[in-house]
C-alpha cells in the first residue's frame, strides 16, 4: 500500500510543482491526474497496483468534508446574511453547466453522425 500511495501522491506533487513553476492556469492536482493517466497507459500493470489504495482513499473521502461542514456551522451568521446570493449563484451556475453539457453533447453527436 505504500508504493501505490507514493505513486498517487508523487503524481499530485509533480502536477503541483509543474503548475506553480510554469505559472499554468490549471490546478496542480489536475495535471497530476493527467500524469497518472499517462503512466497508467504506459505501464499496463499500474492500474491494478494502484486500484486498491485508490478505493480506500475514495471510500474515506467523505471525511474530508467534515472541516467544511464545521466551517459552515461556525459561520451560520454569514450563511444567513449571504445565503440567498449563494443559493442563486449555485443554482445559476448549475443550470449553466447543465446547459453547456447538453449543447456540447449535441454538438459532438452531430459531428460524429450519431442520432440523438
Amino acid at each position: 500500500m505504500i508504493w501505490p500511495l507514493a505513486i498517487l501522491l508523487g503524481c499530485q506533487l509533480s502536477g503541483e510543482v509543474a503548475s506553480r513553476a510554469l505559472g499554468l492556469p490549471v490546478p496542480g492536482p489536475v495535471i497530476g491526474m493527467v500524469l497518472l493517466l499517462v503512466l497508467m497507459a504506459l505501464f499496463r500493470p499500474l492500474p491494478e497496483k494502484v486500484a486498491p489504495t485508490a478505493q480506500v482513499i475514495l471510500g474515506n473521502l467523505s471525511l474530508l468534508f467534515v472541516p467544511a461542514g464545521v466551517g459552515i456551522v461556525s459561520q451560520l451568521d454569514k450563511v444567513a446574511q449571504y445565503g440567498p446570493g449563494l443559493l442563486a449563484a449555485l443554482l445559476g451556475s448549475t443550470l449553466l453547466a447543465l446547459a453547456a453539457g447538453v449543447v456540447t453533447f449535441r454538438l459532438v453527436a452531430r459531428l460524429t453522425g450519431e442520432r440523438t
